[in-house]
């Protein structure tokens, strides 16, 4: 009787012993609690991250329908390994909007070639051809597991049985129904389809759920030649649209080659080119670092005449964007139509040169910020790492909230209003404030510039960091400073995600924008030095995973609705 009570003993702690040394943290950071608990199932249905990513995409559309798309684009960066690889290798995918072939440079100038006001932000004319479906079919194919309707299927129940309103999507709803109401002369057909948003309540998209059912029988093939483009088609051109059949037939994502910037001791990858966030976020930290000890005599200097640290840094911080921004407005653009000169732009020559001018003690003038010399905007992101250390970032978007306004009739879903990231004038800003310049002037089968800026840090040839988030211009310094709270501040991922954080972009000039809240103290601190200060309602809400030390964390911003967790799968 003893001896079998010892074998049962020893089995159970053998069972148990196994479990914990076989079970491998995976975590998401999600910016809704639906595509959170999808991700998660579909790990643990022994998907990897790239199933989870795809069906976290698809379930976005239905539940945050005013950033979860397929009438949209977006941009995956991914850390995982390929058939030709045996260990895991960065890769990027491009699934951003094209520009129509019936676009022209001045489609939305009038007959001074002034901006005509709203009309590439709302209406029929505002859209881009979409790409998040073949983009997430791209990424399937090449990396998935699961079988592709087996991903669909969350998103179809959800659009088929409905789901529960939260606060927020009812208060944004309200927002842009008012918001477009007097800025399209075409009916817009937005009421019609979402005037179901009420907190608390079931709501249902059977029009959404049929289309899901198409894609997932029939993959991009029904979304780009099928049922569903034509629907497509026939809403854009019933309004002067200028979406074709040709248009979505010859769409394709493209894989491009991550920005890789090196960075104390880690690599830092990101998106490259129509992206502007990759060259953009490696700049801000290599500069940071180049100038490590002035920063470091500046706070020390702040210290002893009382003045609070982040006052400094944020003075810092507006410095090293200015530079930023400028490049950003000249440079960079779509590669398949203008040279971009992505390594010489993060190159360490360039930026010792880029920030020999910053100035710790006052403001640079913004007048005199210009491109340096080089020698010879409504989105959602989200974050997963599964328990074999694969990693995916993914922002997609429909620009602003909801998009143009306009639904396909008959399919149910939202589409873009991305032609607004076209420089529509050179040297006049869009609805995020950022000015473009010729390089991203609007063309035929052109992408649009993007701040988008999914990003993986690596430490030592294993993902220590997935981040990214919304938010227009500002994305790009909301990933710079959450990477900067955790390397550089210690932080913990919710302490880093949850952080202050303060953007400028050039112009307005010297206007530093800041969310949540400044102290007091470092307003009054700014404003001494000729800052003119603005709370931004929004900036950002990063979903960030952290893999430090053998322990895996995960953190969703507070300022959105997000869901983060990080749980053991068996290996």
């Amino acid at each position: 009787m003893i001896r079998k009570s010892i074998i049962s003993l020893l089995t159970a702690f053998s069972l148990f012993f196994a479990a914990v040394v076989y079970a491998k943290p995976a975590a998401v950071a999600m910016p809704d609690g639906y595509s959170a608990e999808v991700a998660k199932s579909i790990m643990q249905q022994g998907g990897n991250a790239v199933d989870a990513a795809v069906a976290a995409g698809f379930v976005l559309a239905v539940t945050y329908p005013e950033a979860g798309n397929l009438g949209g684009g977006g941009f995956m960066t991914l850390y995982t390994q390929s058939a030709q690889h045996k260990t895991p290798k960065a890769f990027f995918l491009d699934y951003r909007e094209k520009a129509p072939k019936a676009a022209h440079r001045d489609m939305y100038l009038d007959q001074d070639k002034q901006v005509i006001p709203y009309r590439s932000l709302v209406g029929y004319q505002a859209s881009g051809v979409p790409g998040t479906v073949m983009g997430l079919w791209q990424a399937h194919q090449r990396f998935g597991s699961l079988p592709w309707k087996t991903l669909l299927q969350p998103a179809i129940d959800y659009a088929e049985k409905g789901f529960s309103v939260s606060e927020h999507l009812q208060g944004t709803a309200e927002w842009f129904r008012n918001w477009i109401a007097d800025k399209s002369k075409q009916p817009l057909n937005f009421n019609e389809y979402f005037q179901g948003l009420k907190a608390g309540e079931v709501f249902k998209q059977p029009q959404l759920a049929k289309t899901l059912r198409r894609i997932a029988e029939q993959g991009p093939e029904d979304f780009y030649r099928g049922e569903t483009a034509k629907l497509l088609v026939k809403t854009m051109q019933s309004q002067d649209g200028l979406i074709t059949l040709d248009d979505l037939k010859s769409y394709q994502a493209v894989w491009r080659e991550p920005v890789v910037g090196q960075w104390q001791g880690r690599e830092v990858v990101s998106a490259p080119p129509p992206s502007s966030g990759g060259v953009a976020i490696v700049q801000l930290l290599k500069m940071k670092q180049l100038l490590a000890e002035k920063l470091e005599a500046a706070l020390k200097q702040a210290e002893k005449e009382g003045i609070d640290p982040l006052a400094v840094k944020a003075h810092f911080y507006a410095e090293l964007e200015k530079r930023v921004y400028a490049d950003r407005a000249f440079y960079l653009g779509d590669p398949d139509f203008v040279k971009v000169p992505v390594s010489k732009l993060i190159a360490d020559d360039y930026l010792q040169r880029r920030s020999q001018s910053v100035l710790m003690d006052e403001i640079s003038e913004s007048e005199s910020i210009h491109p340096g010399k080089l020698e010879s905007p409504e989105t959602t992101h989200f974050s997963v790492i599964d328990s074999q250390g694969n990693a995916v970032s993914n922002t997609y978007t429909l620009n602003m909230p909801f998009g143009s306004g306009v639904v396909i009739n008959g399919a149910g879903f939202l589409m873009n209003d991305e032609m607004d990231d076209f420089s529509t004038k050179p040297g006049v800003a869009n609805v995020f404030g950022v000015v473009g310049g010729k390089a991203n002037e609007i063309a035929p089968e052109k992408r649009m510039l993007s701040s988008m800026s999914p990003t993986i840090v690596l430490k030592d040839g294993q993902v220590e960091m997935v981040v990214g988030t919304p938010g227009g211009s500002t994305i790009i310094t909301s990933v710079f400073q959450t990477i900067v709270n955790v390397v550089d501040e210690g932080m913990d991922a919710q302490q880093a995600v949850d952080a202050p954080r303060v953007h400028h972009q050039l112009l307005p000039k010297d206007q530093i924008a800041y969310n949540p809240e400044l102290p007091e103290t470092v307003k009054t601190e700014l404003q001494a030095m000729g800052y003119t200060l603005k709370q931004n309602n929004y900036m950002g809400d990063v979903q960030l995973i952290v893999s430090q030390q053998g322990k895996v964390t995960a953190a969703s911003d507070r300022r959105g609705r997000g869901v983060s967790e990080v749980f053991e799968l068996p290996n």
